[in-house]
């Protein structure tokens, strides 16, 4: 354990990185500081970077696989991802390295391993035997095009259709070709004229394995003898094929078209279809052939004991329904029922209880892969409903505009909002478990609640429970149900400031101890929401306007100015009437014709019902001002203690105090400063009228016109320049590069440098570097805090630094966190009784600060983070006393001081795709590492970092990717993930029966080693594909040749001794786990916690 000692500093003992700038800052200490020492626990041992999780939908989908034994799902994208869904709770995310699209996905039944084929003509064989899987083997395709790809059940023979038309083999245990190839014209011979096209599909007749059938695009269909290399049947068609389906006795087949038609055959006529159906065809008179439809991309044909077998199909509608959402189409019988999807589909998969083709499917549920959803259909029951999706896979429901991460929440808040947010929960689902049930939790090592809130598009706001590497919607908050909806585009008040989603989420601020929530919308409205577990109707609902106003003027000392007199509340007949206004307002629309003090949206004026969970408390919305519309806001901080919410834009800042429904403080960012404003700054436009505003607001229920202004609103202020000692370059101030508030901090800590105690207080950061703090007088708890006005006033504090400030917090005198006050939560809608009152009047906030219960001399330090550099000042003395310049050629997008190892750091993600973290408050580098560049505005917006070593960004627009930087976590890791495979016997082969076997007619095994092995085909051509050795490490390679279709007939005889235990242990541990409810993962917490307590005591 290291000491830190600030006198060393001062002496130049230690060796920290900005010493000389701070020594000759800190020796203007007061000589009477006893030596202060403060010690340093984290070490850079401490640190290691990792990804955890991926959490979401795949983005871009393009391929889809099913393992019906292991009952896992396998998702590949576009952008060459891989992500395996087990049971709820088990998911895994892999990456092709070339990023090439996934087309085809096939899984190795019951075996633990997937072959993948992508758009690079390369085919990967994947391990799944591993908690992280990993590629054993590839191999690239050099000459042809990879199109389709068939594995036949327990078979380690692949089939690969090419663009060419020809069909490869490949040995998926050594991942080598045979040398036993289908030539294209071989198996058109003389059928075809002309080239017969791609290869679309492949699959062996589920009866006799020796015979392959071949789709070619155009429209023929070859049945080829593997033993004799030759063409058994051609069934030509004039339309092209987009898939084939097998009836499982292996007499009959069915092929979909491009003209919305299905064709079956029978095996041994191939001279026309045994019949034609075309589903979604308006059948005309006169016997005509159906009008033709869009093509059917994909067709399923099941069988079932007891009744008629499923044809189930994607597209195919007619060309005259327009506007019509894709479609599933069940044919069952004399019933077709049309399943409406919100997206377009990629692709379906029928799930059924066999893996074998050759017996009857018994199909049980469709899984369909959508653009952006995942869809199961249940077709044991009528009516055809969906499962609900247990898998957090709504993260993009509307687009995420922002997002925030805490972790080592109050225990309470989870079941608080599950509570809530159950009762939001839609009905209509099947009743039957969730279908894809494979794989196995992993250990839950860590046991602290995390939270994870993000902010929509829509204005919505979704409540995460993040813990243990998993995540589970809550709650949803609409926040837009507040204002009036505009019925169309021509209706839409032309106030908007923006075309689209106006009701967007730009900034979310949330204290998870009082549980008030506060956010900024796109539109610059605020709204304060109280978390309530009563349902209200809100008669009216409160509302304020600000009029926040960009003003340069010629410097006036403050000396001069009139403070104007205070306004108690409940001067206005409500808080409706109540228009806040710094500066004179003109009327809603003035002389000139120019918009002026109108909201840019409508908050409803009919009674609201808010059911319980998040409740609205307070509306703010910023006003057009002569023409200009308000900036959107840029900061936003709400502390529950005070009962204050703050927020800034590139015009100014404004406070209001929610419980009276009062304007503290409407201030121009210039007029901050006061007298003390270190830039010159040229006035923006001369006024004969100037209304003082002195730290305060005047709150004018009437409307007053002033003057004309004398330069038109809309000429830009480009020439207007002021200089400033950042770089020594010249900038000057536009809407762009306005001084805008950054950063906003509540807390109690000494305001000026007289200070003997400290006081509530905000620091104000802005994109200039400066820092200014504001003093906060605040009446006493209880009725008086309802009376009395909170006074604020600017202290005449201002510090400096390079580049905009993006994060403030405090340290105490031992170097530990001095969190904002905040309040107890309570439910507000309950009448209190007269203790209750009593209590209430006593109660003071929170203040987690040790420094209130230390001596009043005891001093606290403000860690301050910019977008270059981090400082330490020394409170009250503001002195600097380290200094840590972050990046000189970058600039930090995120800084979070966070708690990691009952210790504190500064952890920042740069531009340059940088990931640092620093000790405190000596700022000691600790990590430094290059993670992900800036690529996008998504990350820069969606980053965050938070106790115990998380950190979390939205990677693509549909998911979440979770990080850490704990060593400890990086370790534990490992445990925590799930496995995907689990050892399950492979269900009995279908009885032949005594006649069939006597007889012939069963299924007809082949000896594919016979026909495809080196000994009979001979070597493939060296130069048609190259086979690459995967990464997947020594232990998955000798996992993959003893189990991975490797000796399978070993490997079965030792499942068959074992298969009466295993069996057994399955349906336990299957009724075991389906007992358990979502929160199981936490049982052994809570059985250790409560182990030593009677039953009545829970």
């Amino acid at each position: 354990m290291r000491k830190f000692n600030i006198r060393k500093v001062l002496d130049g003992l230690t060796a920290v990185s900005a010493v000389a700038s701070a020594s000759s800052a800190a020796q203007q200490q007061q000589a009477g500081n006893r030596e202060t020492e403060i010690q340093e626990t984290l070490q850079s041992e401490h640190f290691q970077l990792c990804k955890t999780v991926r959490h979401g939908f795949p983005y871009q989908p393009s391929a889809l696989a099913f393992d019906p034994v292991q009952k896992i799902l396998a998702i590949g994208t576009q952008t060459g991802a891989l992500r395996l869904f087990g049971r709820p709770g088990v998911e895994c995310y892999c990456q092709h390295d070339s990023g090439a699209a996934v087309i085809q996905l096939q899984f190795l039944i019951n075996e633990g391993a997937l072959v993948s084929a992508l758009a690079d003509d390369t085919l990967h064989l994947w391990n799944l035997r591993q908690k992280r899987p990993a590629i054993l083997h590839s191999l690239k395709f050099n000459r042809e095009r990879i199109t389709f790809c068939h594995l036949p059940f327990q078979s380690k023979w692949l089939y690969v259709g090419t663009e060419r038309g020809n069909i490869h083999i490949v040995n998926v245990e050594s991942f080598t070709l045979s040398g036993y190839v289908i030539m294209w014209n071989k198996a058109i011979e003389l059928s075809s004229k002309s080239h017969p096209g791609p290869i679309v599909h492949i699959s062996d007749n589920p009866m006799d394995e020796g015979k392959l059938l071949i789709g070619f695009e155009s429209g023929t269909v070859v049945l080829w003898d593997l033993k004799s290399k030759k063409a058994d049947y051609r069934y030509t068609h004039d339309e092209a094929i987009h898939s084939v389906a097998w009836h499982h006795e292996g007499k009959q087949f069915v092929c979909s078209h491009s003209d919305g038609t299905l064709t079956i055959w029978n095996v041994k006529s191939p001279t026309k279809p045994f019949q034609t159906i075309t589903p979604h065809g308006k059948q005309l008179k006169d016997g005509k052939k159906p009008e033709p439809c869009k093509p059917i991309l994909k067709v399923e044909y099941k069988t079932t004991r007891s009744g008629e077998p499923f044809i189930i199909l994607s597209g195919g509608l007619s060309y005259d329904t327009v506007g019509r959402r894709p479609c599933l189409t069940v044919m069952h019988g004399k019933s077709t029922a049309v399943l409406e999807m919100d997206y377009s589909i990629v692709d379906f998969l029928t799930l059924c209880e066999t893996p074998y083709p050759n017996d009857f499917q018994e199909p049980y549920a469709v899984v369909v892969l959508l653009e952006k959803d995942l869809v199961l259909i249940d077709l044991a029951q009528n009516g055809y409903p969906i499962f609900e999706n247990p898998y957090p896979l709504t993260i993009h429901e509307s687009p995420v505009t922002c997002c925030e991460y805490f972790a080592d929440c109050p225990v309470d808040l989870i079941p608080a909002l599950y509570s809530v947010g159950a009762r939001q929960k839609r009905q209509g689902y099947s009743k039957k478990e969730w279908p894809i049930s494979g794989g196995n939790w992993g250990l839950i090592t860590q046991s602290y609640p995390e939270i994870i809130i993000t902010g929509h598009a829509d204005g919505s706001i979704k409540f995460w429970d993040a813990s243990a590497i998993t995540l589970q919607v809550l709650y949803k908050l609409k926040t837009a149900k507040v204002f009036e909806k505009s019925r169309n585009k021509d209706d839409r008040p032309n106030t908007d400031i923006v075309d689209e989603d106006p009701y967007a989420i730009q900034i979310i601020s949330w204290c998870p101890e009082s549980r008030m929530l506060c956010i900024a919308g796109v539109s610059a409205h605020v709204i304060i929401y109280r978390f309530s577990k009563q349902e209200v109707t809100t008669e009216v609902i409160p509302m304020l306007e600000v009029r926040l106003l960009y003003e340069i003027n010629d410097v006036e000392t403050p000396d001069g100015e009139q403070v104007p007199p205070l306004p108690t509340p409940g001067t206005g007949s409500n808080p409706q009437s109540i228009v806040p206004q710094s500066h004179p307002s003109t009327s809603s629309s003035s002389s000139d014709g120019l918009r002026d003090n109108v909201p840019c949206l409508k908050v409803k004026n009919s009674p609201l019902k808010q059911s319980p969970g998040y409740q609205i408390e307070l509306v703010i919305q910023l006003v057009w001002v002569s023409g200009e519309p308000p900036q959107q806001i840029t900061s936003l901080a709400v502390n529950s203690a005070y009962g204050l919410v703050v927020f800034g834009n590139c015009n100014g800042i404004a406070m209001v105090d929610y419980l009276q429904k009062t304007v503290l403080l409407n201030l121009g960012t210039v007029e901050l400063y006061g007298s003390n404003d270190p830039y010159r700054r040229e006035p923006r436009s001369p006024r004969k009228t100037r209304q003082p505003s002195g730290g305060l607001c005047d709150i004018n229920e009437g409307t007053v016109v002033p003057e004309d202004r004398c330069k038109s609103p809309t000429s830009d202020v480009k020439d207007n320049s002021f200089s400033r000692s950042r770089s020594s370059s010249v900038t000057s101030i536009d809407k762009e590069s306005r001084e805008a508030i950054s950063a906003l901090h509540f807390c109690e800590t000494f305001t000026r440098k007289a200070d003997t105690s400290p006081s509530p207080c905000l620091w104000v950061g802005t994109t200039l570097g400066t820092v200014l703090v504001i003093v906060l007088n605040l009446p006493p708890a209880g009725e008086q805090r309802l009376l009395q006005p909170v006074i604020v006033s600017p202290s005449g504090t201002i510090l400096r630094l390079k580049g905009a400030i993006l994060r403030m917090a405090f340290l105490d005198t031992t170097g530990s966190l001095v969190p904002p006050a905040h309040e107890p939560w309570r439910e507000h809608n309950v009448p209190e009784d007269k203790d209750d009152k009593d209590k209430s009047k006593k109660r003071r906030p929170v203040s987690v600060s040790p420094s209130s219960s230390q001596e009043i001399s005891e001093n606290q330090y403000a860690v301050i983070c910019s977008e270059k550099q981090a400082k330490i000042i020394s409170l009250p003395a503001q002195n600097c006393i380290y200094k840590q310049n972050i990046t000189e050629t970058s600039f930090v997008l995120r800084g979070d001081i966070v708690s990691l190892s009952n210790s504190i750091c500064l952890a920042c993600f740069c531009a340059n795709g940088h990931i640092m973290t620093f000790s405190l408050p000596s700022l000691r580098p600790l990590l430094d590492v290059y993670y992900l560049p800036l690529t996008n505005m998504r990350i820069a917006r969606t980053f965050c970092f938070t106790n115990n070593g998380q950190a979390l960004y939205l990677v693509s627009p549909t998911e979440i990717q979770r990080l850490t930087y704990s060593q400890e976590t990086c370790e534990n890791l490992q445990e925590m993930l799930g496995e995907l495979f689990t050892p399950v016997e492979t269900p009995e082969a279908p009885n032949r029966g005594f006649f069939k076997g006597l007889f012939g007619g069963g299924a007809q095994s082949l000896d594919r080693e016979e026909l495809f092995g080196e000994s009979a085909s001979g070597k493939a051509s060296r130069s048609l594909a190259q086979h690459i050795p995967g990464p997947g490490g020594i232990e998955g390679v000798k996992g993959a040749a003893s189990g991975v279709v490797g000796e399978l007939a070993r490997a079965r005889l030792a499942l068959d001794e074992r298969g009466q235990k295993l069996g057994e242990l399955e349906e336990k541990t299957a009724a075991m786990l389906y007992s358990a409810d979502s929160f199981s993962k936490h049982a052994h917490e809570m059985m250790l916690k409560y182990k030593d307590k009677k039953w009545y005591q829970f």
